[in-house]
């Protein structure tokens, strides 16, 4: 759940590498909850501080469940169910500046690409809606949908990418016709693709495996083992990093050598959540564990921020993007309110 992160000035870099170096000497070493799968999220416990010390710059109510965030160059955009929506909000004013509603809900990510919103939706039958930033209203229902929830969506420079089945149909879509171009059998199981490095990145959540396709002739070219039951995926700093859902760890996986770096302890297992890039770091959020901060450099866990919330998000515009699944709401919390937590000793 393309992103793009704000620039930072040279203060806020500063101020970066001083709180991580801190941190890092401190610390050392649609969807369901994880009461469903009777999983405990330790997380790690030494970084952990309580998620109501964040204080959000502005709290926007979505809907009855608020899911799946994309960041564009002048806009955040956010899923809902009850109602069945996409929501425009400025990043500027903080304000809720459009509603678009779905003949579905959205339910397998957002993607901003050719200037659109697409939004796979599910129904009878699945398919995607495109939602056309200059007027804000769907364009097009194409008949193409996500293989379930937690699924994904991704753009490449010429193309809108989804796997529309178990089976592992990896789609190519042609963004001039609306239609299939290619078609590109992966392994069974992969949901969640994301595009980087000229490669389309799929996770195969029952093999425990990361696919690559070439993003230009569609071969793969690479299938990769990295930790259990892979799902959200991100890219930064070169390299790939995947949420293993199966044990909440995450796997770091070199885009140019296509092999696993590290595996970072988490300690996030279970359904939901999500994972982005942004400011040198990865954001991961799960229920009960809604904010995660790993270095980029160090592969270390530096912050967790325990408590009610979360479940997906993105970073831009200098900030961090949450949601609240469960409450239904979206919240925009500064990066610099990120760097005031501390730790008791």
């Amino acid at each position: 759940m393309s992103r793009k992160s704000a620039g930072r000035s040279g203060l806020v870099k500063t101020s970066l590498f001083l709180f991580l170096v801190m941190l890092s000497a401190q610390a050392g070493t649609a969807q369901s909850s994880a009461v469903d799968w009777n999983i405990a999220r330790p997380g790690v416990a030494e970084v952990q501080v309580p998620f109501a010390t964040l204080k959000p710059e502005a709290t926007f109510k979505i809907g009855e469940n608020a899911d799946w965030v994309e960041i564009t160059d002048d806009a955040v955009w956010v899923a809902s169910s009850n109602p069945a929506s996409v929501h425009r909000i400025d990043f500027r004013s903080n304000k809720e500046i459009a509603v678009v509603p779905m003949p579905g809900d959205p339910c397998a990510g957002l993607v901003f690409a050719f200037g659109s919103l697409w939004t796979p939706l599910c129904g009878k039958p699945n398919s995607i809606a495109r939602v056309d930033a200059a007027t804000n209203r769907i364009s097009a229902i194409l008949p193409i949908g996500p293989a379930g929830g937690e699924g994904g969506i991704t753009a490449s420079r010429d193309s809108v990418w989804i796997v529309t089945d178990k089976a592992g149909s990896l789609v190519r879509i042609d963004p001039a016709t609306n239609k299939v171009r290619q078609t590109i059998p992966i392994t069974p199981g992969s949901y969640n693709p994301w595009f980087s490095e000229n490669t389309v990145w799929i996770t195969g959540t029952t093999s425990n495996l990361l696919t690559a396709v070439n993003a230009t002739t569609g071969e793969v070219v690479a299938t990769i083992p990295v930790g259990p039951k892979p799902r959200f995926l991100t890219a930064g700093q070169g390299s790939i990093w995947t949420l293993n859902q199966g044990d909440g760890s995450v796997t770091r996986v070199d885009a140019q050598s296509k092999k696993v770096t590290t595996t970072v302890k988490v300690g996030i297992p279970g359904p939901g959540g999500d994972i982005a890039w942004g400011a040198d770091l990865v954001w991961a959020t799960v229920f009960g564990v809604p904010l995660t901060v790993i270095d980029g450099r160090s592969n270390k866990v530096v912050r967790q921020w325990v408590g009610l919330g979360g479940d997906s998000l993105r970073f831009g515009h200098d900030s961090v993007w949450l949601t609240d699944y469960k409450r239904g709401t979206l919240s925009r919390i500064p990066y610099g309110e990120t760097l005031k937590s501390k730790i008791s000793p």
